[in-house]
């Protein structure tokens, strides 16, 4: 089964399940999209995906289990606010 850009994750997903993590990956590795437009799409960092893809395969899909510290993003207001 080909994959399409129906079957990746909504732009608006929060929750990043092993699963849609998965989905991702696979897309950018398969070319279906690029890295610029998979961080674009769902507001990640180079670094977070990359991060994504080391651990998949280092570890498998299952080492997209582990729990990484929240990053903040834009949104966040100042410290002390």
């Amino acid at each position: 089964m080909t994959m399409t850009l129906d079957d990746l994750p909504s732009p608006n997903t929060k929750r990043w399940v092993i699963r849609r993590k998965a989905q991702v990956v696979v897309a950018v590795r398969s070319g279906l999209i690029s890295l610029e437009e998979a961080c674009s799409r769902y507001n990640l960092s180079v670094e977070e995906f990359l991060s994504w893809q080391r651990l998949i395969d280092r570890h498998g899909i299952g080492g997209l289990r582990a729990t990484r510290l929240q990053q903040y993003r834009d949104s966040s207001p100042e410290p002390g606010f």
